[in-house]
């Protein structure tokens, strides 16, 4: 599973989508071109609930687009619980178009 860790976002949940639809979404598109790839995991920082809708959009409309390939967006800081959740995605092959907020 490819992955694409996006730094440091703006406080706001309408800067944040607008900083990562330009500077991550034609990396991802690129990656989900390749034929090697079968999923993409999308890790972003944590944030407050007001970013959750634009999070599961971008999980869902990239996952409808690269289908039959696999996109899920994960959310938390580096540590256990998110290389929890990402093992359990390389593991599941139906798993796709998900938001997933995870932390230690």
């Amino acid at each position: 599973m490819r992955q694409i860790e996006v730094g440091p976002l703006p406080e706001g949940a309408l800067d944040a989508a607008a900083a990562v639809m330009a500077l991550h979404l034609e990396a991802a598109r690129a990656i989900l071109a390749e034929e090697a790839t079968t999923a993409l995991a999308f890790l972003l920082p944590p944030a407050a609930h007001d970013h959750r809708d634009w999070r599961l959009a971008l999980a869902r409309d990239l996952a409808r687009e690269a289908a039959p390939k696999r996109v899920n967006v994960v959310a938390g800081s580096p540590g256990e619980a998110r290389e929890a959740t990402l093992r359990f995605l390389a593991d599941a092959p139906g798993v796709t178009g998900q938001y997933l907020s995870c932390d230690d």
